[in-house]
């Protein structure tokens, strides 16, 4: 009785296959669906075939409603063929959605392949997947996109080679928004939590100490040498004519100029050494750098900061060393501090961004400031 109901089946699906409307198309792929996937155990391996073929023949042919269905349907199975399941995933994002989710089917090969060849969101899809091996979490890596790349590291599942790790701890000077997932990576030596400490946030830093086995009194003294070596460099180099600018030139090539060197750099009293780091972080003309650090009130020196991402226990050293090397009074005024900073708490970035904009081209920065005054109004926030 079985056979003869499968064969009324297949007579019904041959007659099904002489309809080439886009109608006639989606009631075919329906009912090889529901043969297929309803009666795997009953069906002989002929009919699979046959099933498979029909499948394969028309996928190409039916609207992407249908393909996505079925890609749908496919997407959990293991039962089902794998190069159906490959062209699906390369179908257009709506289709191959699922599929590159979900489907074990797919090989690491067809995943790289997809990744080099295919959309940013087809990328995103498989940077979400519930397993991900280190060649494709490599290829997506290469990608240099910053939301697939941090869509990877949210991804508990993925595993991530030492070269790629290493590659993107260097990126992460750059692009903050990989910090705080690189954090939670099991991957992350310490030697590379390490290397982050320079330019994370005094909240990542926290983690970094509490986390890894880094005291944070060597890495303060690491720092230290680092900015004495640097000042001894250039004290050796003076017969070079080398400057504070030359040097600030080096190391912005090499993009070692960081908040936390600031701070040192200021803090060891080479006050000329800070301006021209400043300035090269900033873009800002020396002059303006010098007349923002010795102003009194330190408006300038908290807008130029808020612009450039430092945080603000970073700004308040800054502020604080910069008024000791100002006045060469040890006490800063406590009240003038505490202006400051709600200053600095309410100004915003995308303001702060727009004034350092102006000051890069305006010498006079204080027309900047009552510019955005005018712009903003009075009562507004900066």
């Amino acid at each position: 009785m079985v056979e003869k109901h499968h064969d009324k089946d297949f007579e019904l699906l041959l007659k099904m296959a002489g309809d080439k409307t886009a109608a006639g198309r989606k009631a075919l792929v329906d009912a090889v669906s529901d043969l297929f996937f309803g009666n795997q155990d009953v069906l002989s391996d002929r009919e699979k075939a046959l099933m498979t073929d029909i499948l394969r023949q028309i996928v190409h042919d039916v609207e992407m409603s249908v393909r996505r269905e079925l890609a749908k349907r496919l997407a959990d199975r293991n039962n089902v063929p794998r190069d159906l399941v490959v062209t699906l995933a390369n179908d257009d994002i709506e289709v191959a959605h699922p599929v590159l989710l979900d489907s074990e089917l797919l090989h690491d090969t067809d995943l790289i392949e997809i990744i080099h060849h295919r959309t940013l969101e087809h990328q995103l899809a498989i940077a979400m997947r519930k397993s991900l091996n280190e060649s494709v979490t490599d290829a997506l890596a290469e990608t240099g996109n910053e939301d697939v790349i941090k869509t990877m590291l949210k991804n508990a599942n993925a595993r991530i080679s030492k070269g790629t790790m290493a590659y993107l701890v260097d990126q992460s000077k750059r692009v903050d928004t990989y910090q705080n997932p690189l954090m939670k990576r099991p991957e992350l030596e310490p030697e590379l939590a390490k290397r982050m400490y320079w330019w994370v946030s005094a909240a990542l830093r926290k983690h970094i100490v509490e986390n890894f086995e880094v005291d944070p009194t060597e890495l303060d003294d690491t720092l230290e040498d680092t900015v004495k070596q640097a000042i001894g460099k250039a004290a050796a180099d003076r017969d070079k004519a080398q400057t504070p600018m030359d040097l600030a030139d080096r190391l912005a090539e090499s993009d070692e100029i960081t908040p936390r060197l600031l701070v040192q750099v200021l803090r060891q009293g080479e006050v000329p050494l800070f301006e021209a780091l400043f300035a090269k972080l900033t873009g800002l003309r020396m002059r303006l750098v010098r007349r923002m650090l010795f102003e009194p009130g330190g408006e300038a020196l908290a807008i130029a900061c808020k612009a450039v991402d430092i945080d603000k226990p970073t700004f308040a050293s800054l502020f604080m060393l910069s008024r000791k090397a100002r006045s060469d009074e040890e006490v800063v005024n406590q009240r003038e501090l505490t202006r400051v900073l709600e200053l600095f708490d309410q100004i915003k970035v995308e303001s702060a961004k727009a004034v350092l904009k102006k000051w890069r081209r305006d010498p006079d920065y204080l027309d900047a400031i009552r510019s955005l005054d005018s712009a903003t109004g009075d009562d507004e926030e900066v």
